[in-house]
């Protein structure tokens, strides 16, 4: 009989908790760990479904954190503001105006983290709260700038705060917001004891350090895509143990040769091969699956599904952003088409994009590199939904 019984959802497939056959990889847990012993600002990067959150929750206990969702509309005050209430204060507008003619806004404590303090008069003059030493110290409401990075660290600071702050799904953020937070960035490292984890979907190691190149050394970044054959084979056997089955051979390297070294299509792909193996849960015996499973088609079926979102982003990109007599934006995504994944993989020059699309292009040879070039730049100021 098996120690304990888990359905098989709960350890493949997507989860919202962390998944029961996580596997630690020495290149990307080690080095979140050593960036989290230097105190510095992280920024864990990468694509989606491969780790990120998981990472987190595994390296970290959950009273080490808080968790501040980014939403697609935040300005830079709003994401201040989203963090002070993380932080436990209760945000209210102000009569008051800043500088640059905006309402400030009056932080104050949690009810279930404050107690009034009276003066001697019987006038409340600010509130007292259970800080993390165990002491109890006074706070009086802050009047502040939700945009004036120093105001929050004051705010921040005067409650001795010590847990991470978590910054899920950064890439939400508008460019502009994004830009902002990088400059504050710098401000939150060298004013306080204060430290970010930023969680992000790109694949540029520096995109924040492209934004203020001030950060360099001040912002550590852990890419959680280097998932290598044998620990994505790690998963699948330690899955495999959970649930008391055994997969195929023919099948564990079929996968690993399709799945283009994402986690996300190993979890889907052996989840579904134990569903039509009938396994829903951990297995009393040991059971075989795999053996009589197409792979190819089984990967393909994960893939389509998602398809239909990357086939609406490339449709929306070859509109362009407005009507234009070289449809730049559709001959891009033409030169990209022709390039194979391993091209793609390790990025397509300059020249080779304009090599592909001259030779195809009605203007051929009279094309300007310029125009491609200007194309290509707006592309990255340009969100796609």
């Amino acid at each position: 009989m098996p120690e304990k019984v888990h359905t098989t959802d709960d350890v493949f497939g997507v989860n919202r908790d962390l998944p029961l056959n996580y596997v630690s990889r020495e290149e990307v847990d080690q080095k979140f760990i050593d960036s989290l012993a230097r105190h510095q600002h992280i920024v864990i990067y990468g694509s989606s479904k491969q780790g990120k959150t998981s990472l987190r929750k595994h390296c970290l206990n959950d009273n080490d954190y808080v968790v501040v969702a980014c939403q697609n509309k935040w300005n830079l005050a709003e994401l201040h503001s989203a963090i002070l209430k993380e932080c436990g204060f209760s945000i209210k507008q102000s009569i008051e105006r800043s500088v640059s003619g905006k309402h400030k806004v009056v932080a104050e404590l949690e009810a279930k983290a404050k107690i009034p303090f009276f003066t001697e008069g019987g006038g409340k003059a600010g509130y007292e709260h259970e800080a993390e030493k165990n002491t109890t110290e006074t706070f009086s409401p802050l009047e502040l700038d939700p945009e004036d990075t120093n105001d929050v660290i004051r705010a921040i600071s005067e409650i001795d705060f010590g847990k991470y702050i978590v910054l899920e799904d950064f890439h939400y953020l508008p460019d502009d917001t994004q830009k902002d937070f990088s400059f504050a960035l710098k401000t939150f490292h060298e004013k306080s004891r204060i430290s970010f984890i930023i969680v992000g979907v790109w694949r540029e190691e520096n995109r924040l350090i492209g934004f203020n190149g001030d950060l360099t050394d001040r912002v550590l970044s852990v890419d959680v895509d280097t998932w290598s054959s044998t620990s994505l084979n790690d998963v699948i056997l330690e899955g495999g143990r959970l649930l008391n089955v055994q997969f195929d051979d023919n099948f564990n390297l079929k996968l690993l040769e399709r799945c283009f070294d994402s986690v996300h299509l190993v979890q889907e792909a052996c989840r579904r091969a134990c569903k039509e193996a009938g396994v829903t849960e951990t297995r009393d015996e040991t059971q075989s699956v795999g053996a009589e499973i197409d792979t190819a088609h089984l990967v393909a079926t994960v893939v389509e599904e998602q398809a239909a979102r990357y086939r609406g982003f490339l449709q929306r990109f070859s509109d362009g952003f407005q009507e234009t007599d070289l449809q730049m934006p559709k001959w891009i995504v033409y030169a990209i088409l022709c390039c194979d994944v391993t091209q793609l993989e390790k990025g397509v020059r300059l020249r080779r994009i304009s090599k592909l699309i001259k030779k195809a292009h009605p203007r051929g040879n009279d094309l300007n590199n310029g125009n491609i070039t200007q194309a290509l730049t707006g592309c990255g100021k340009r969100r796609f939904p």
